[in-house]
């Protein structure tokens, strides 16, 4: 079943549940009014022949109140409407019991069948009992038009809640309904470019609003994940092609001086590690959404590995460590690893022989300071972008990802890196990582 037949059916229940309701009360309330004004009539026609016995004829119309008179005996002194006495109407007469009142059937002479409702009351002077008579008919057909018009009303009543409720559904779900088919049109094409329209402030709107966002974090993902390919693809051509000319040489027939060989031999080996060293940054770059359960490690020790690490690479640099507290990260220790050696081998690609760099961790915050040339103020923004390489750093090797996977990392961890100049030179970059860490 659909929503909006469920919707419907819904307001059509709501509404049929109350108009019964109503329906339901009113008519026992009218049905008690009817009885009453009913009992009313007939206590007075009785009190009037109690206070009067003598004034009575006898000859009163059916169609009004017939009264039976009867003494202590049951022997019938006056009627307009003979019906035999019953135990319960002999003992009132006798005396041993109060009135009452009740509904019953009765035959005239014809055997015509009467629904009447009797009253029953001692005398007041003599032993006996007066007996008053109300035909039921007084109060059952305008009963009967009233359940007929209850029953046209409530039939009518739910049927226009049925017709409301559907315009209202479709209304309501009309939101729904272009959601659902821009998500199938965006299925068929696989292109989430398409926005719906957006208007008011109640929750569809806000799911409307929620569903372009979703669309747009979508695009830019897409966009995102296709100038990655692009970029890898054209990051990966350019070794590829050199491995390739360098094989084709080896391979060919012309013969080569063992100098020339070892040359050779010694690019293809530089540009291996090249490969090896790009494909690794792809890799972490593209699985950086594939997060695998946190642990607790501790920071201090990867920044001591890395370092060690550090001062066997760049033996002419000093690596100074003026500040390592002990830092606790719940985390991803590998990938952290990988950062931090990042900012470590930026920094000693960047400074000259008899240089230094300053490695301090203080507060949660990693702080990797170097004494070279510092960034260019057109390139300190983009240099967290992947494979952006400055004029500078086109001339030495590296593909551009090292610092984009710092600031991957720090993002997975929930901090932040910046990048900044020293000022007396140099360039420092910091590694926050915020309610990650702790002492």
């Amino acid at each position: 079943m659909t929503l909006r037949a469920r919707l419907t059916l819904v307001a059509a229940g709501v509404v049929a549940f109350v108009v019964a309701l109503a329906s339901l009360t009113t008519y026992f309330v009218m049905r008690h009014e009817l009885q009453s004004q009913l009992n009313n009539s007939l206590r007075n026609e009785v009190h009037a022949v109690q206070l009067h016995p003598g004034a009575y004829s006898g000859v009163e119309d059916f169609g009004g109140n017939s009264i039976e008179i009867i003494d202590q005996d049951g022997n019938v002194l006056a009627a307009s409407f003979h019906v035999t006495p019953d135990a319960r109407v002999l003992a009132v007469a006798a005396g041993l019991s109060r009135g009452f009142y009740r509904d019953i059937t009765a035959h005239n002479q014809a055997q015509q069948v009467f629904h009447l409702r009797e009253l029953v009351l001692p005398e007041l002077f003599t032993p006996g009992a007066v007996i008053a008579y109300k035909n039921l008919q007084e109060i059952n057909r305008p009963l009967e038009r009233l359940r007929l018009i209850l029953i046209l009303v409530s039939l009518g009543a739910i049927g226009l809640a049925a017709a409301g409720g559907a315009l209202v559904s479709r209304a309501t779900l009309a939101p729904v309904r272009r959601l659902t088919a821009a998500a199938e049109r965006i299925a068929k094409t696989g292109e989430p470019s398409e926005r719906v329209p957006e208007g008011g402030r109640d929750e569809l709107a806000r799911l409307g609003a929620s569903f372009n966002t979703m669309l747009a974090s979508l695009e830019e993902s897409l966009e995102t994940q296709r100038r990655f390919v692009a970029d890898a693809s054209h990051e990966l051509r350019t070794p590829l092609t050199s491995l390739q000319t360098n094989i084709d040489v080896l391979r060919g027939d012309i013969a080569l001086e063992p100098d020339q060989r070892r040359r050779l031999l010694d690019d293809l080996h530089r540009e291996s590690q090249e490969m090896r060293t790009l494909i690794g940054g792809l890799l972490e770059l593209a699985l950086g959404g594939a997060q695998v359960e946190k642990h607790a490690f501790q920071l201090d020790e990867v920044v001591e590995e890395a370092l060690d690490r550090a001062r066997a690479r760049f033996p002419e640099i000093s690596w100074e460590t003026p500040r390592l507290d002990p830092t606790v990260v719940d985390g991803y220790r590998d990938r952290m690893e990988r950062a931090v050696w990042n900012l470590l081998e930026n920094a000693g690609k960047w400074s000259g022989d008899g240089s230094s760099v300053e490695v301090s961790l203080e507060g949660g915050e990693l702080q990797v300071r170097d004494h070279g040339p510092g960034f260019a103020e057109q390139d300190r923004p983009l240099v967290f972008d992947r494979f952006y390489r400055s004029a500078a750093a086109r001339a030495m090797p590296g593909a551009g990802l090292g610092l984009a996977i710092v600031r991957e990392v720090a993002e997975a961890h929930g901090g932040t890196v910046t990048a900044d100049n020293a000022g007396d030179g140099g360039a420092v970059v910091r590694l926050s990582l915020n309610g990650a860490a702790r002492s």
